[in-house]
């Protein structure tokens, strides 16, 4: 009833929200008489924050229509590439004029880069994909709000996003001879998986693999969320946070972790900063500094928008990843796509070079959590292994903004390069195009 009640109450609130926003706009018009009452911008102010407060935040565009390359502006076209149940394959396609242009970016490699599914849109690693482009091919992985795929199409398991990266590494293999694969956060865990079983059976791996601030071994210097999943039970979070979706959606009757209360949690861990973030916002429209204004929208556009993450998928995770530890343990069986169940051995992965990357304050994934990926990778020479902590970063940091642009992404892009083969198309569906300039 608790998903019910919400979405009653949020149909209840989206006109006042809207109201709020008509409000705004008009104690901010000049041409209407509210403009000129006594105090009308701290009214505009106050509806303005109202209005963000009580809106319903949608899925984001990752929007980026053009990358700068030697000082040339790349145009970028973005399209779904591969459509599964749960996930989109999606390519950002870069296209130049320029003849000497066009023929560098036709030889640089080929990156996969895997999004987290645990609670935001893929559109969290927008600055990820943005500055990746310059010197990269790049594909990501664009999971669904589990509210949208109806029952029909059936179940989603941790096993089941295994085989999904699996299915996207070999699709890109068969487009360009090989490609690397990049995880940042949740995504870690179950790709080392995925390329620790398609070693095993002896299958082409990925060139390289970049970990980003994953919880490979989550017992490493555990955080707060690290530990709400060890000391609550998987029957704590099968009886507490997972309801089935509403019949006003087309994932009507699917068990779901809901994206409200995925919001809720992610707000409680650090409500005071929040608290503040809005009444600076408040304050940034008072003083009329509409770049600060701007900044806090665009963040919150983001981190407000929150998709459902289906039930079997998460609890498994919880299990899996925070409970059992069973890929450090090497107890994790898996079943593959070819419905045969097998054990992920790490150890097999031999001709894949390893990064790993941490932040120094990373507060979701602790010190060490991450580099433990070079301890399970026995078969990995220790000269194709690197580690690498991003001083003065937090989480987040590590893949946006100005630390990651300017200290992470070089030494991503240079070990990336240090271990990029020569590649040629095979005749895949990625190889086949005939649009104009591509890379």
């Amino acid at each position: 009833m608790l998903y019910q009640l919400y979405e009653a109450q949020r149909s209840l609130m989206e006109p006042f929200a809207d109201l709020a926003s008509v409000m705004a706009r008009s104690f901010n018009n000049p041409l209407l008489p509210l403009a000129h009452l006594p105090q009308a911008q701290r009214l505009a102010a106050g509806y303005a924050l109202l209005h963000r407060l009580g809106k319903d935040y949608e899925k984001p565009e990752f929007g980026i229509r053009t990358v700068p390359v030697d000082s040339v502006d790349i145009a970028i076209h973005e399209r779904v590439e591969m459509e599964l149940p749960f996930c989109q394959l999606r390519r950002f396609k870069r296209f130049s004029d320029d003849t000497a242009t066009l023929a560098k970016l036709k030889g640089q490699p080929v990156v996969l880069i895997v999004a987290p599914l645990s609670g935001h849109y893929a559109t969290l690693l927008r600055d990820t994909v943005r500055t990746m482009l310059r010197d990269h091919k790049v594909y990501v992985t664009d999971w669904k709000n589990a509210r949208t795929v109806p029952l029909s199409e059936g179940e989603f398991h941790l096993d089941d996003y295994i085989n999904y990266v699996q299915a996207f590494i070999r699709y890109l293999q068969g487009g360009y001879g090989n490609c690397h694969v990049m995880s940042v956060c949740q995504p870690t865990v179950p790709v080392l998986a995925a390329v620790s079983l398609m070693a095993s059976k002896g299958e082409r791996l990925p060139l390289s693999m970049t970990m980003m601030g994953g919880p490979i071994d989550a017992r490493r210097s555990p955080t707060a969320v690290n530990n709400l999943a060890m000391t609550k039970s998987y029957e704590w979070f099968e009886n507490n946070v997972i309801y089935r979706v509403p019949s006003s959606f087309p994932g009507a009757g699917r068990r779901v972790y809901p994206g409200f209360l995925q919001h809720a949690g992610f707000v409680a861990m650090n409500p005071e900063h929040h608290a503040k973030s809005h009444y600076d916002y408040f304050e940034h429209l008072l003083k009329g500094d509409d770049a600060s204004a701007e900044a806090h929208r665009t963040f919150y556009d983001e981190y407000n928008a929150v998709l459902d993450m289906d039930a079997d998928y998460y609890l498994e995770t919880i299990q899996t990843v925070f409970q059992d530890f069973k890929l450090v343990n090497g107890t994790w069986d898996v079943k593959d796509s070819d419905g045969q169940i097998r054990r992920v051995r790490p150890q097999d992965i031999r001709d894949t070079a390893l990064l790993s990357v941490e932040g120094e304050l990373d507060d979701i994934s602790g010190a060490g959590q991450t580099q433990a990926v070079h301890a399970l990778c026995t078969g990995v020479p220790e000269a194709r292994k690197h580690h690498y902590e991003a001083q003065g970063a937090g989480h987040y940091g590590i893949f946006s903004g100005r630390r990651w642009r300017e200290k992470v992404y070089p030494t991503v892009r240079e070990f990336i390069l240090a271990h990029n083969a020569p590649t040629k198309p095979s005749g895949g569906r990625a190889a086949k195009s005939t649009e104009p300039s591509p890379s």
